[in-house]
């Protein structure tokens, strides 16, 4: 099956609703993948008992790191199908979409090899060690996906309350 790229249907009249329905629908999609990241991690304690430190710590930041690079490339795409279908509106629809539209560019995410490149992020990169030296070397791979993890969380906060605010504007038409 093709992935989509763009939000429309053919058949639809309310063209900003199926956009707004669409992309929220991703939304929860990237928060959902954050959360089963985060949840992973919380229940890693469960397999202490099983596992040694040396393997499940290095297991848990590969979890982190999943779920974040899922949530970039979903973030990706959100803004990749919202440009494509924005080609589609009248001006008048492209006025109401705006604050969707201005978060992506607001809040621009680099790609995943830079985000993944430690010398590129400095204070991610010493964040982690700081807190790799405080509890245990093993867990700076951790902090420093689990700041991954918190920058996808903020994007994906910032665009959930612009879609709301777009989504009252919408009910009030």
């Amino acid at each position: 099956m093709m992935p989509k790229k763009d939000y429309l249907l053919l058949d639809e009249d309310n063209t900003v609703a199926v956009i707004v329905k669409g992309i929220d629908r991703d939304v929860e999609r990237g928060e959902d993948v954050l959360m089963l990241g985060l949840a992973t991690v919380m229940l890693s304690s469960t397999f202490a008992p099983i596992a040694p430190p040396f393997v499940l710590l290095p297991m848990v930041a590969m979890v982190l790191a999943f779920s974040a690079s899922y949530a970039r490339i979903n973030y990706h795409n959100m803004q990749r199908k919202l440009l494509k279908s924005i080609e589609h509106l009248d001006s008048y629809d492209r006025v109401i979409i705006k604050p969707i539209a201005a978060v992506f560019v607001e809040r621009p995410m680099c790609p995943l090899t830079e985000s993944f490149n430690p010398l590129k992020n400095r204070r991610r990169t010493w964040k982690s060690a700081l807190g790799g030296l405080l509890i245990n070397p093993f867990w700076m791979p951790i902090f420093y996906f689990m700041g991954m993890q918190i920058q996808e969380e903020k994007n994906l906060s910032v665009l959930n309350q612009a879609i709301i605010r777009v989504e009252q504007k919408i009910s009030f038409m």
